[in-house]
């Protein structure tokens, strides 16, 4: 067709290459070319014809499909969204131009997108320290193993899409072999057992190798006992996948590794649970209903809400969404952001977000609106959630979890939909944390802001906990 455009494959024919352990040389053997046209095609000064892509089917017994893929498309998709950053506002970047450069010049683009999620390491990192107040030259912390992981999801916007392809494909096979269980007895031959949790000595889940038995508690909720075969079935079969990810970062400490491993080791079991195309696409239709997916896809409301802040594949974003989880001491043990939402980077958050008052509403959704110093609003919404339990006696926690996103992308919730939700200019104001917020009249503040000169109050005290000089 004279409007078709050449395809042009190299990064991916020379990624192929290597996985299957070949020289230039080999390939060029198998597919019967020379070796120079293959270090053509791999820097893309050939196309690839329709006939070498039927050879490398044929040869390398694959699917057309993942060969003929616009890898292009997927480049330019990601720069894209990286120019969208505010740093480059000022300047002119037309679609077409950006397509161009992701097409023509694959390996300075792959620079570029590895360049500028170390620039946004380097950002949070730098954040920390000055919540820390410490100088703009201090050096960063790298004793918190938790911030190391916490900063290596943010810089990714908690979306990793080499193992959303990878578990999307598993999650096929799996169900061509009628479910996980199926699936890791024919593969590996191992069985699934459930066991009282006295003989499994205080674990979840076990992997018995003399017996080829995965062993779960079986005082484990199903979506729970789902997730752990999910992550079993990660470790020994996309182990691969997670290493590759886990070699972009760089870790000061051995913990910090091993909790970004397990970070990403959960989000592929997520990702095969709830495959990116499928789950997408259901988010979408069910307008965002946490427990309704949940239903669909048989898993919990912390799960889903989780697997929520992950679509942002460039090309087929949704909604960004912000989640946080905490207990009723305000300890915060998990945080993503895909939203932009400037989460107090240490110390307690704002006690006028509902996702510290659900507690006393267990397991009750409850919606707020949000509107930060600045104007920027947010919609949320927060419930408790519960894990350890399932026996009389056995000890649980309870925490609270909340999901948001921008009010720009609010209208797409089921949450805002009903006539009995706050309206947006109803919204709660609230602050990062008390130390940056500038609020003055907040009867809710523990703390003065940073920079502001208090009055004394030897003749008058504000209803307030603090009177301000400049108030």
């Amino acid at each position: 067709m004279a409007n078709e455009r050449p395809v042009f494959m190299g990064p991916r024919l020379k990624r192929l290459r290597r996985e299957l352990g070949l020289t230039q040389a080999n390939m060029a053997a198998d597919l019967d070319i020379s070796s120079s046209y293959v270090a053509l095609l791999e820097r893309n000064q050939r196309p690839l014809t329709a006939d070498m892509l039927l050879r490398l089917a044929r040869v390398y017994k694959m699917d057309m499909s993942d060969l003929a893929g616009d890898g292009g498309a997927d480049y330019s998709a990601r720069l894209q969204a990286v120019l969208r950053d505010s740093m480059f506002g000022d300047i002119d970047l037309p679609a077409l131009e950006v397509a161009d450069v992701a097409t023509s010049y694959p390996g300075i683009t792959e620079a570029l997108l590895r360049l500028y999620i170390l620039y946004q390491e380097e950002l949070l990192a730098l954040a920390d320290r000055s919540a820390d107040g410490e100088g703009d030259m201090a050096p960063a912390d790298d004793s918190d193993p938790v911030a190391e992981a916490r900063r290596f999801l943010a810089a990714r916007r908690n979306f990793f899409g080499g193992l959303d392809e990878a578990a999307e494909r598993l999650a096929g096979l799996v169900s061509e072999q009628g479910g996980l269980a199926g699936h890791l007895k024919a593969r590996h031959s191992l069985r699934v057992r459930r066991i009282p949790p006295d003989v499994m000595a205080g674990a979840l889940r076990r992997y018995d190798r003399h017996r080829d038995e995965i062993l779960l508690d079986d005082t484990l909720d199903m979506a729970s006992q789902t997730f752990q075969i999910a992550l079993q079935l990660v470790y020994l079969e996309m182990q691969a996948e997670v290493d590759a990810v886990l070699q972009e970062g760089h870790f000061a400490s051995d913990t910090g590794r091993r909790l970004t491993r397990r970070a990403l080791a959960s989000y592929a079991a997520a990702a095969i649970l709830m495959p990116y195309t499928a789950f997408a696409r259901a988010a979408e239709k069910r307008h965002y209903d946490v427990e309704a997916l949940g239903r669909q896809f048989g898993t919990s409301f912390e799960q889903t809400a989780h697997r929520l802040t992950t679509l942002q594949k460039p090309g087929q974003e949704r909604v960004p969404f912000f989640f946080i989880r905490l207990d009723a001491a305000g300890n915060v043990s998990k945080r993503l952001d895909g939203a932009g939402f400037p989460f107090a980077r240490h110390g307690g958050g704002c006690p006028l977000w509902s996702v510290h008052h659900v507690f006393r509403t267990p397991r009750e959704i409850v919606t707020q609106w949000l509107e930060l110093p600045d104007g920027k609003r947010f919609f949320s919404i927060a419930r408790t959630v519960t894990s350890g339990g399932g026996a009389y006696g056995a000890p649980k926690v309870e925490r609270a979890i909340a999901l948001g996103c921008a009010a720009e992308h609010a209208d797409r919730l089921i949450y805002t939909r009903t006539p009995v939700v706050q309206r947006p200019d109803e919204a709660t104001p609230i602050g990062v944390t008390c130390r940056l917020c500038h609020r003055t009249q907040c009867t809710a503040r523990s703390a003065p802001p940073i920079g502001r000169l208090l009055l004394p109050d030897d003749f008058r005290r504000t209803t307030a906990p603090f009177g301000f000089a400049d108030s």
